[in-house]
């Protein structure tokens, strides 16, 4: 399920609905949960009586609870893709900023990027509001020479954009990708490989 996943509210739910016995994931299994996403996550929300933002801030509080107690120990359970972050700290040779836009909490995200020794010059976490509002923002000010993100449904939006439809597109094929993900891409969208990655910017598919 976690290519599906996009704010870490669902997987709470997700956990949830593997243990209550009357749940579509249980009764009829992950295809038809998948393939009816976020239907089925909107009816699972009202069988237990929640709501996204509660399940956000429970997970929040828990992480945050983590990390006060166990730091070391919880972020050594998270292994970065190989290649990227030495790709990410290169690129200061290129003279080239990166910033990082995640839907994860901003001083999480800080922790995480101490951990893995990543620098970047600007975080932008889900309180900055969406992906897309966020590029819009930074086009106004910077000059943007690429962006890299494993959910095809968020590009093919910023494809859609005027303002954004100059921005090269790259999916990252070491991601959380659906199986379908690869396949007939849009020609605004580039299917960026880890191989690819060590190359110089300008020499990008």
């Amino acid at each position: 399920m976690r290519p599906w996943v996009h704010f870490g509210w669902e997987m709470v739910l997700i956990a949830a609905e593997l243990l209550r016995p009357g749940s579509t994931l249980c009764r009829k299994g992950s295809k038809v949960f998948a393939d009816n996403y976020e239907a089925v996550c909107q009816e699972a929300l009202t069988a237990w009586g929640w709501e996204a933002q509660q399940l956000q801030e429970t997970l929040e509080s828990v992480r945050w609870k983590a990390i006060n107690s166990e730091r070391d120990t919880w972020l050594k359970k998270y292994q970065p893709f190989p290649k990227v972050i030495k790709r990410l700290n290169s690129l200061a040779k290129e003279e080239i900023d990166f910033a990082i836009l995640t839907t994860k909490g901003t001083k999480f995200t800080l922790h995480l990027l101490e951990y893995l020794q990543l620098n970047p010059s600007k975080i932008y976490g889900h309180e900055s509001g969406s992906k897309i509002n966020v590029l819009l923002e930074l086009s106004k000010t910077r000059l943007l020479l690429g962006f890299i993100e494993d959910r095809r449904i968020t590009l093919e939006k910023i494809a859609k954009i005027k303002d954004l439809n100059s921005l090269p597109c790259y999916l990252a094929s070491w991601g959380y990708l659906k199986p379908n993900d690869k396949i007939n891409l849009p020609k605004e969208i580039r299917l960026l490989r880890p191989e690819e990655i060590a190359a110089p910017l300008a020499s990008w598919p």
